[in-house]
């Protein structure tokens, strides 16, 4: 994997929380999803910051809905996954599965009988 394509682990949620709402992902949206799938509530400050490193890597791209009266006028920025973004989040996900493979995590013989 490309060292400066190295994902986190926030990094690799998002992502995953944009793939999964398509064409409807937005700010208040992968905050909901990451919430209902994942249990955490990070701060939308985290979010965009994270979302903009993501741009600035060629990780994810903006289109801009349409403005709305809802929202005082204002358009929804739409999040879109590029094909970098999921190349690097199919490599992270496949060096997890790497690691994985062949553990049986609740095992307690991989911690000398007894669980930590």
């Amino acid at each position: 994997m490309n060292p400066e394509r190295t994902l986190g682990e926030f990094e690799q949620i998002v992502l995953l929380a944009v793939l999964r709402l398509g064409d409807q992902a937005y700010g208040v949206t992968i905050l909901d999803e990451i919430a209902a799938k994942t249990g955490r509530n990070p701060a939308p400050g985290a979010l965009y910051t994270t979302l903009h490193r993501m741009e600035d890597k060629g990780l994810v791209t903006f289109r801009d809905g349409s403005p709305t009266p809802e929202r005082g006028g204002r358009a929804k920025r739409f999040v879109v996954v590029t094909r970098e973004g999921r190349n690097a989040l199919a490599s992270a996900q496949s060096a997890y599965q790497s690691l994985l493979q062949g553990l049986d995590l609740l095992d307690a013989k991989i911690f000398g009988g007894a669980y930590a």
